[in-house]
């Protein structure tokens, strides 16, 4: 089922799942998450005197997926339609006695997989959760070690005003600081039992339906929901949206990487290993290989979201086609999403950073970088338009020469009436115009490590 796309990709498997959530998508491990929720059920309607604890007993000892024959299953799944109906069928058949009868009582397959799909993802929440917070520490630590390591700030693929690299890391840690958060929140609207019965009114259960419902969301550990929602997919889509928005900020990351990773730039790189990003014919590459499968991972990313924005719209009381295509979509988000968690993890641990590289193109433009900064010094006395046209020309005529902006200022006898040749040289050191980098990249380190440690967070 789900697992088509994700689990027969071999060699290239392991760059869209982690060894662990494939596991958790894994055929036979999803067929243990519906038969532990009619396990459950037959537990809870026993413990309130609706089916005999001797059948519940039975149920829960044989609902064991290494019991199920995966090939019937499969068989039974293409003629119904759904896999529900036949794995209950082997479930009542591997029960001794009467305890066969019991399985499913009053449920619908709907019930069953839905919340055997919170089960999945609660369990995938944890290992995303966790390596999101590994992530982020990571990156507090880099933006801590380059806090104060000046480059170039680029807007529009140029050079604009000096930053620091900790700046630039320090606006990774804020966003996914937000969305570890959205994870946080989404929790209590997403880990809700599902127990319905035929259109969601509970009417098999009579006058236990809500007793049996609460029961069951304690004995999963899931909240209870306040009624069905079959037809209700939004939480479901709010916790791909979050996986979307994670991995485009993941792959925003990567791309900023292999953009600084260019031969022209060269001021972060991916660690090197031998063989690590190699060309099969051009002996000299080092291809920013982990940056790509990330970037990859990203745009793979944008295509679930639509599919669960369709999924979200069935008709009456049951969806009629929009459920099924969630089977490929959350396997599909909970993958790639902590592929590129895993990739995203091992490009920051080892990033190798050139302070060296980033002071040498800070150089390129002879200057220029720094024409805000002595705009903003002439603006104090000549006014700010009168500034900018002397720093324009000024720029410009650096240029066109190819001189430096020092030699072209010291020339402009209005400049040298305002500022003198040492208070010049102190406006052109990049270093001396980097604003509140420094402030802001300790605050938002000091803000997401306090955060790591709060009550009720996962540890950083």
């Amino acid at each position: 089922m789900s697992n088509a796309l994700l689990l027969r990709l071999d060699p290239l498997i392991d760059m869209y799942a982690t060894p662990e959530m494939r596991a958790i998508f894994d055929a036979r491990k999803q067929v243990q998450y519906w038969l532990d929720v009619e396990a459950a059920l037959a537990r809870v309607q026993a413990r309130l005197g609706l089916i005999p604890t001797s059948a519940a007993e039975e149920i829960s000892r044989q609902a064991r997926a290494e019991a199920i024959d995966m090939e019937k299953l499969h068989n039974g799944t293409q003629l119904v339609g759904y896999p529900i109906l036949p794995l209950i069928q082997q479930l009542a058949d591997l029960c001794e006695g009467e305890a066969g009868s019991y399985v499913h009582w009053g449920a619908t397959t709907q019930d069953i997989m839905d919340t055997a799909v919170i089960l999945q993802l609660r369990d995938a929440l944890e290992y995303l959760t966790r390596d999101l917070n590994t992530l982020i520490n990571i990156l507090c630590s880099l933006a801590q070690r380059h806090c104060r390591t000046v480059m170039a700030g680029r807007t529009h693929g140029q050079h604009a005003l000096p930053i620091t690299f900790g700046f630039k890391v320090a606006v990774w840690i804020d966003e996914l600081r937000r969305h570890s958060e959205r994870f946080e929140q989404c929790r209590p609207r997403l880990l809700r039992c599902q127990l319905g019965g035929a259109v969601g009114t509970l009417a098999s259960f009579g006058s236990n339906g809500w007793k049996i419902h609460q029961a069951l969301a304690e004995e999963l550990r899931l909240n209870p929901a306040p009624i069905a929602w079959h037809t209700a997919r939004d939480s479901l889509c709010e916790l791909v949206a979050i996986c979307s928005m994670l991995s485009a900020t993941l792959g925003k990351m990567a791309n900023e990487v292999a953009s600084l990773q260019k031969t022209e730039v060269a001021e972060v790189s991916e660690s090197f290993v031998p063989g690590k990003g190699s060309s099969s014919t051009m002996p000299q590459k080092r291809n920013p290989i982990l940056c790509e499968i990330v970037v990859g991972l990203a745009r793979l990313m944008t295509q679930p979201i639509s599919t669960m924005l369709a999924a979200m719209m069935p008709e009456h009381e049951r969806a009629m086609g929009e459920w099924h295509i969630e089977w490929i979509a959350i396997p599909q988000t909970c993958c790639f999403t902590a592929a590129a968690l895993h990739y995203s993890i091992a490009i920051f641990n080892d990033l190798t950073v050139s302070p060296e590289a980033m002071q040498k193109n800070l150089a390129l433009t002879h200057g220029n970088i720094m024409a805000e900064a002595i705009q903003m010094r002439l603006a104090i006395h000549i006014g700010r338009h009168r500034a900018h046209e002397l720093m324009y020309e000024a720029c410009l005529l650096a240029d066109q020469r190819g001189q430096s902006l020092r030699a072209i200022l010291l020339e402009m006898p209005e400049v040298r009436s305002i500022i003198s040749e040492s208070e010049l040289d102190y406006l052109l050191e990049p270093a001396n115009y980097i604003g509140l980098a420094v402030e802001m990249t300790d605050r938002i380190v000091d803000s997401a490590r306090k955060e790591s440690h709060s009550p009720g967070r996962s540890a950083i």
